[in-house]
């Protein structure tokens, strides 16, 4: 089992362990250890952030790390994740390391990296660096003299990127005509994300472009839809689109101001590629999150569904293995492995946009293509991750509610891999029960784990 490394890198409060100078120093020196070849070349491995305040004491902390076994870092400062995920690979480094906590509050930070192919680390590499901190086993290799890494700045890195993701959009189509609200949630994205729908001929409403290293995701971005919805009705725009703070995740809402997620995203996406005959082996891969209405919309265009886990890098992994092109989370983590390795927030709203063009209808009208069963969700903080089922009280009560939905729902629970969170998520045909029902389960879960 992992100890540091969660769903999706090393998270925590800046500045208290996990997530400390220290613990960054030795991450950089543990992956310069794994992903330096035994070839006699240069290594090099990238390093880029988000807008966090604390961004800039965990990126020279790992620069420190790294280049003290030898490798050099190519630093490209703000940038989305997908983005560092992208340049990786392009510029055929070792790997790459992204400085973000996504959607989290700016007090909190992350570390994850990404290998020389753009792909997230898979569990087994994570084990092994944590294995390296723990054993202090390259405690004594210290290169000396011409052997010590460098770090160099890539300053034309966010122009690299919005030329990719301008390519990923129909070259026979461009945005002309349509009016976009663009919320950048003050985080990655704020200065590519404007400049490629304007490229490409849109005109942008801008919001949350203006981050000051505490205002990432504060009351703007993905989790607060709101804001474009109120953006969009008031300047008569066609579409909303909300980003989170590393631009891995989107969330959009249509002409009306009505809330899109992923799960409709990619309804409309998967059917659209499946009338084109591209969606590989007719299949979109999602997670347990995803709404049962999305496993519907795809059997009624003629594909199906695939479940994974929670967290894209899971859905990726079974994209992967059973080679498919198409897969996401309800949370608007999309991964397009045609264009990208990882989930991309543009891109992914680039390829909606397609949609919307090529089909010459509002999203309103795209998205009726799913409908949802009603879904609720109920987030219980917790002071320790106990298996649940193994608390009587609590179980029965799940086993209860199981007995009472049927085939007509379903009750899924986990707890969060990167917060003290217990996540109790009810779908059934009756929202005022379900919802009942889910807060029994978290008022069981508070009294029996619940912090203090």
């Amino acid at each position: 089992m992992k100890k540091l490394f969660g769903t999706d890198g090393v998270r925590g409060v800046a500045n208290i362990p996990p997530m400390t100078v220290e613990t960054a120093i030795q991450l950089g020196r543990a992956a310069a250890y794994i992903f330096k070849s035994s070839s006699k070349r240069r290594h090099r491995i990238v390093i880029g952030k988000d807008t966090r305040l604390s961004g800039y004491m965990l990126e020279n902390a790992l620069v420190a790390g790294i280049c003290s076994m030898g490798v050099d870092v190519l630093l490209v400062g703000p940038l989305p994740t997908p983005g560092i995920a992208n340049i990786t690979s392009s510029m055929r480094a070792d790997a790459g390391v992204v400085i973000s906590a996504s959607h989290n509050p700016f007090q909190d930070n992350g570390i994850k990296f990404f290998s020389a192919d753009g792909f997230k680390l898979p569990d087994q590499i994570e084990l092994k660096i944590e294995k390296l901190l723990e054993s202090n086993k390259i405690d004594s290799l210290r290169p000396t003299a011409s052997e010590v890494g460098k770090a160099f700045r890539i300053d034309d890195a966010a122009g690299r990127y919005i030329v990719f993701l301008k390519n990923t959009f129909p070259q026979d189509m461009d945005l002309s005509g349509l009016k976009i609200v663009l919320d950048c949630a003050n985080g990655a994205a704020y200065k590519v994300a404007p400049a490629v729908f304007e490229e490409l001929g849109a005109e942008v409403i801008p919001l949350g472009v203006k981050p000051n290293g505490t205002n990432i995701n504060a009351g703007c971005g993905s989790l607060y839809p709101a804001v474009i919805s109120e953006a969009v009705k008031n300047h008569q725009a066609d579409i909303g689109i909300a980003l989170d703070g590393d631009a891995d995740r989107v969330i959009v809402c249509d002409e009306f101001g009505n809330e899109v997620d992923g799960d409709h995203i990619m309804a409309i996406c998967a059917t659209d590629m499946l009338r084109r005959k591209i969606l590989k082996k007719k299949t979109l891969v999602a997670t347990v999150m995803s709404n049962m209405g999305l496993d519907i919309a795809i059997r009624s265009a003629g594909g199906k569904v695939v479940k994974t886990g929670v967290g894209d890098r899971y859905v990726v992994e079974e994209m992967r293995r059973g080679g498919y092109n198409l897969g996401g989370e309800q949370s608007g983590h999309m991964i397009f492995l045609d264009h990208n390795t990882t989930g991309d927030g543009i891109l992914s709203a680039l390829q909606l946009l397609a949609v919307m063009r090529r089909e010459g209808k509002p999203l309103s009208e795209l998205s009726g293509v799913m409908i949802s069963l009603p879904q609720v969700l109920c987030n219980t903080r917790v002071r320790e991750k106990r298996d649940i089922m193994a608390i009587p009280e609590v179980a029965a009560s799940i086993q209860d509610v199981e007995s009472k939905l049927g085939s007509d729902g379903r009750v899924l629970i986990r707890y969060s891999g990167t917060e003290p969170l217990l996540r109790v998520m009810i779908e059934g045909q009756d929202t005022y029960k379900i919802t009942t029902w889910a807060n029994e389960i978290c008022d069981l879960v508070k009294k029996h784990i619940g912090e203090r």
